[in-house]
């Protein structure tokens, strides 16, 4: 018997066993998360993914570029979607996309499906994350999405060594790094030294870099600064750790056969369109300076009026009245009084600019400038509307914090300050659940018949 594996897109996948096919996280648009572009580029039919007959659809969580419902609309009702979620509203959200049989996946609870048994697996971050153990044809996969391995379940999975394949998030996302570009040191990058010694626990035969084939926006500096690791470095890294393993890459529609001897190519997905050259690496530039966020701005289209002042009126109002709502975290930098600017550029680079008095849970807007600031946030007025109205993710908002020298005593008490402590990034995602899928449902049921 074999196991027929073809990668989607990102970290979705399709199995092939004994006439019956399941997916995990199925993203099927591009761009996709709003401004994740496929890398390597793909178009898919869509004609053909809404014939699709798949037992089952496994979803790992609640993520936008795992969780997709522009994706998901596109599937037969009857399929069966497995999820792993803390938050009840996501399954109500995708039964009113109108997808009729939805489950909640527990860790270490298998689902039996025809020839598959898929257990999830616990991830470091149990609240968000799951991974999964895919069993069928006498193999075992796992599908490590693109979570952190949890001790307890890093010593479960490795007694089921050696594995036959597994599916590895290869990319250390530098996230954090691009929204403080001017505070943050970076620094070539290598695999980390913990994923080899998990790696060398589960002792693949197999191993597919996996969980990250996307870029942003052709013109965008992120693409040389957030993604640090190449497909060469990882398999030279990864190969040299694991001498006995064999590197894997699946590009998108890209298909193999796995049995317990031999892996070999198969027919592609026909649904999934590779658009020009699909040998392509990552490009990471340490040393790439960033551009002024008023030269990315103008990369938007101009908002609508109406888009413009639904903006301005949260700056002058919804931000406060999220703010005073939230609990302060401990040790928060804004424990004692701050002065916080917050600078929004439209799409012909023009500046507005808000000042706030920020101390503890209360936020108080300042009329004029104060002499002083201790704490700067910029980004693009489009970023802001698509956050509020679209569900954007930060990772896409190019955001810039402190991007200014303060006074010395300022700097010092900055240093250590936390970036994620800003108080735009508190009000926009601190408790916000699914958002991003929440605008796609409006969108989806909007242009629907009545």
């Amino acid at each position: 018997m074999t196991l027929k594996i073809s990668r989607i897109l990102h970290a979705g996948y399709v199995f092939e066993c004994e006439g019956t096919a399941i997916a995990f996280d199925p993203i099927v648009e591009n761009p996709f998360s709003r401004n994740c572009h496929a890398f390597p580029a793909v178009a898919f039919d869509h004609g053909q993914i809404r014939q699709l007959k798949l037992a089952a659809v496994f979803i790992s969580h609640f993520h936008d570029d795992h969780c997709s419902f522009d994706s998901l609309d596109l599937l037969d009702r009857r399929t069966p979607i497995y999820l792993y979620c803390q938050f009840d509203q996501l399954f109500d959200m995708i039964r009113e996309l109108g997808l009729l049989d939805v489950h909640a996946l527990r860790t270490d609870t298998p689902v039996h499906i025809g020839p598959y048994t898929v257990t999830p697996r616990e991830a470091l971050d149990t609240e968000v994350d799951s991974l999964f153990h895919i069993h069928a044809a006498g193999l075992n996969v796992l599908n490590v999405v693109d979570s952190w391995i949890a001790p307890d379940t890093l010593a479960t999975l490795a007694r089921s060594a050696p594995w036959d394949m597994v599916l590895w998030p290869f990319q250390t996302m530098r996230e954090i790094e691009v929204i403080a570009p001017s505070r943050t040191e970076r620094e070539a990058a290598h695999i980390p030294a913990e994923w080899l010694d998990q790696l060398r626990l589960l002792n693949p035969r197999y191993i597919v870099p996996s969980s990250c084939q996307f870029v942003q926006e052709p013109w965008s500096w992120y693409n040389h600064a957030m993604f640090p690791i190449t497909y060469r470095q990882f398999g030279r890294e990864v190969g040299a750790a694991l001498p006995g393993a064999t590197i894997v890459q699946l590009s998108p529609s890209v298909s193999v056969e796995l049995d317990r001897d031999t892996l070999t190519p198969a027919a592609p997905l026909p649904w999934v369109h590779p658009v020009g050259p699909q040998d392509v690496d990552y490009a990471y530039d340490q040393h790439i300076a960033a551009p002024a966020t008023a030269d990315i701005a103008r990369r938007f289209a101009p908002l609508a009026a109406a888009q413009a002042e639904l903006v301005h009126a949260y700056c002058r109002a919804g931000l406060l009245d999220k703010y005073r709502a939230m609990e302060l975290p401990e040790d928060s930098y804004f424990e004692q009084p701050r002065h916080w600017q917050l600078a929004l550029y439209d799409h012909a680079g023009a500046l507005s600019l808000y000042h706030y008095r920020v101390e503890g849970d209360t936020i108080t807007p300042l009329p004029v400038p104060p002499p002083a600031l201790s704490w700067t946030t910029q980004l693009p007025l489009a970023k802001l509307y698509a956050a509020l109205a679209l569900g954007e993710s930060l990772t896409s908002m190019y955001l810039r914090i402190n991007d200014t020298l303060f006074d010395s005593a300022t700097e010092a008490e900055v240093q250590s300050a936390d970036i994620v402590d800003d108080p735009l990034i508190r009000c926009l995602f601190n408790d916000a659940f699914g958002a991003y899928q929440a605008a796609q449902l409006k969108r989806i049921q909007g242009r629907r018949p009545a």
